[in-house]
């Protein structure tokens, strides 16, 4: 362990001490744009911690609203929160959650996975103000990524402004050299309304809204887990779609999550490059090189479908 670590373990379990009484000796697994994460124990128990510094504890605290939010409708497994705390010494935010000893999926897992998934886009939403039916009652952050919720009625619009539009407005506020995959942006947001001409009607579901292969999981009785969300409430189309981008689900999801009485529309296979075009344009706001390219290739793709 080199110097400067040894000494950011030893002053995070000095903070760890002052918030909960406890002696504990931090392990340090990673670290992320806005925090590190650490495996903790103190002779008796363990937990997963993540620690943040000043203003970067509010996204600790949205996470907390989203796992709460999906522990609540009793379908799918998520890690309990133990504590969040916030030391005045120190300015570390403090998040504390269960420990979880997690698998790679076995068989049987993709049904399993499937069955959870459906039951939580089937599960009662929470109400939002007025007659808004899609987003949240507080912004979140998608990785390190602010993301606006304001409730809205519609869903187009919802996606549209707050989805799309938000993230090419922060491409070009960022000067990232992507004004035509922003323009053609601008023309998937005015055109890809008529992908909805089949029927096909949007209901409100609870997402965990970050669902990458890295962000769900196994435990050692094949139950599935998910962590790190920014929930919202959406159509289940665009949580699908961001499943099916960056490493997607075993074949047997599909099948359980349909059999489940939750069957894909036949119109989902033309508007999912729109939902994961949103998850596209955030890499491209994070990590640039090639997402920006593959986020232009997607919304051409759009255009050429609607053409």
């Amino acid at each position: 362990m080199n110097t400067a670590h040894h000494q950011g373990a030893r002053r995070l379990e000095a903070a760890l001490e002052r918030a909960t009484g406890r002696a504990w000796r931090a392990n340090a697994l990673a670290s992320s744009g806005f925090c590190a994460v650490w495996r903790i124990d103190d002779g008796r128990d363990s937990a997963f911690l993540k620690s943040a510094g000043g203003a970067e504890g509010a996204l600790l605290q949205a996470e907390v609203q989203g796992l709460r939010a999906l522990a609540a409708t009793r379908t799918v497994r998520v890690p309990e929160v133990l504590w969040l705390h916030t030391d005045a010494e120190s300015g570390l935010s403090l998040l504390g959650l269960e420990w979880l000893d997690l698998r790679p999926p076995a068989a049987g897992f993709g049904a399993r996975f499937g069955r959870v998934m459906a039951a939580l886009h089937a599960a009662a939403v929470p109400v939002l103000p007025g007659e808004a039916r899609y987003g949240w009652p507080a912004d979140n952050w998608l990785g390190a990524t602010p993301q606006c919720n304001r409730p809205c009625r519609d869903w187009i619009d919802f996606f549209n402004c707050q989805r799309l539009g938000a993230l090419c407005s922060r491409l070009r506020q960022a000067g990232s050299g992507c004004a035509a995959l922003c323009d053609g942006v601008d023309q998937v947001i005015a055109s890809w309304p008529a992908l909805f001409d089949d029927g096909y009607a949007p209901q409100p579901s609870l997402l965990h809204g970050d669902l990458w292969s890295g962000n769900w999981g196994m435990l050692a009785s094949g139950e599935p887990v998910v962590f790190d969300p920014a929930v919202y409430i959406g159509d289940a189309e665009a949580e699908l779609a961001m499943m099916d981008l960056f490493g997607g689900p075993p074949p047997a999801f599909w099948s359980a999550y349909a059999a489940a009485g939750r069957g894909l529309h036949p119109g989902y296979a033309r508007r999912r490059p729109v939902y994961q075009l949103y998850h596209l344009l955030n890499h491209a706001l994070l990590f640039g090189g090639g997402y920006a390219a593959q986020a232009q290739s997607v919304a051409q793709q759009v255009l050429r479908g609607l053409g």
